[in-house]
């Protein structure tokens, strides 16, 4: 029953996930915790979600932007050990709420200036990515992040979900590689089930594209703002 129910659990985190460019962990990572190994609900979360971003690279391909991915996700993944190294010693639950409020007020401002349009340029570009994967190492949140940072720019649908998708490939191959090398395992049972994890996450993902193909362009980053509101409270009640 419990292989059904993170199946099941898949489905919508990888469906929310592909539609907003993140979520997937937010999503599964507490639910899993409460029957789970930490160590076990954080690996297994991070195979699937590593698959949910090869989904979203291959079924947005055509948006594909390697220069921005290249800037943006780089300098992340470089800025993400010096986030790791700022937050030991510090009380997570108070930073994951100001992290929380950070989200809640910078989607407020999607919300009430529509218009609002960050320049694509390089700087703007370098300058998401590094503050992006700083608060990805040390808040352990990564995802809504870069959601926040992309969405500024105003991309197309299919632009913004696959470069989403292809940052978070590269950080998600690093560190399913820090916690395998670390002495990271999944029992028995699990490893079995990501034969069922792994083709419900594209099915799900598949969902997600018939939704994001009827959501009107102009209003995608109100889409986006929507789902940061929500994380965000999420943090602030339930760090």
């Amino acid at each position: 029953m419990e292989i059904l129910y993170i199946a099941l659990l898949t489905l919508v985190a990888a469906a929310i996930g592909t539609i907003t460019g993140f979520g997937t962990s937010t999503l599964m990572i507490p639910v899993l915790a409460i029957f789970l190994p930490p160590v076990e609900a954080i690996f297994l979360v991070a195979i699937i979600h590593w698959f949910g971003n090869v989904w979203k690279v291959a079924l947005f391909r055509s948006g594909f932007n390697i220069r921005l991915l290249s800037l943006f996700g780089v300098i992340g993944l470089a800025t993400s050990y010096l986030g790791a190294y700022f937050s030991l010693g510090t009380n997570e639950h108070m930073l994951l709420r100001l992290l929380g409020a950070f989200l809640v007020g910078y989607a407020l401002l999607l919300m009430i200036r529509s218009k609002l349009i960050i320049p694509a340029g390089n700087v703007t570009a370098l300058s998401g990515g590094a503050l992006s994967g700083f608060f990805a190492g040390m808040f352990g949140i990564g995802g809504a992040i870069r959601g926040m940072f992309l969405a500024a720019f105003d991309l197309p649908k299919a632009v913004y979900i696959a470069t989403v998708g292809a940052i978070g490939l590269l950080v998600d191959s690093t560190r399913i590689a820090t916690y395998y090398h670390g002495g990271a395992t999944l029992p028995k049972e699990l490893s079995y089930g990501l034969l069922l994890f792994i083709p419900i996450s594209f099915v799900g993902a598949q969902i997600a594209k018939k939704i994001v193909d009827k959501i009107p362009q102009h209003s995608f980053r109100a889409v986006i703002a929507a789902f940061l509101l929500i994380v965000g409270l999420k943090l602030i009640a339930w760090p």
